[in-house]
């Protein structure tokens, strides 16, 4: 498309090359490795996510999305691994979604190490089960079965 100069005199139009096309516009929030102007909300945290489980308002499947992915915090004696619980129906390890409920739970200068629910699913002891933010407003217990059925979810999401 060609453009004629508006400038010329009345009655005069000067027929031409076309302008140059503008520059090309930025994003309204800047440039490269800034904040997007809408920004993809954020998962849930695991907090919010066990939470939203024990109420109602969270699939299953949603839940071991982001129990998969997040940091759990588990207490630790002086040897590596899991410390169990043996004083209940069938041995459970507790875990936490923060260092805060860790705490809580624990004590201050408790001893911890922190891995993924992937990781916790891939290492957990087979007949053990877990129990998530024992002494929180939203304590979750998962029973040796229901480790074993979350394990089995894991392989087919990701082996098909």
């Amino acid at each position: 498309m060609y453009g004629y100069d508006q400038n010329a005199g009345a009655g005069q139009q000067q027929y031409g090359a076309p302008p140059p096309p503008p520059p090309p516009q930025q994003p309204a929030s800047g440039g490269y490795g800034e904040q997007p102007l809408y920004p993809e909300p954020s998962p849930p945290s695991l907090a919010d996510a066990v939470r939203a489980f024990t109420t109602g308002s969270m699939s299953a499947e949603d839940f071991q999305g982001i129990f998969s992915t997040s940091k759990v915090y588990c207490p630790r004696g002086d040897n590596p691994g899991f410390l169990a619980l043996h004083n209940t129906q069938q041995p459970v390890i507790p875990m936490f979604t923060s260092l805060k409920e860790l705490r809580r739970y624990a004590g201050k200068e408790s001893k911890y190490f922190v891995i993924t629910g992937a990781e916790v699913l891939d290492l957990l002891p087979t007949g053990y089960g877990f129990v998530l933010d024992m002494e929180g407003d939203h304590r979750m217990v998962f029973d040796a079965k229901a480790v074993e059925q979350m394990v089995d979810f894991a392989m087919r999401r990701m082996y098909g």
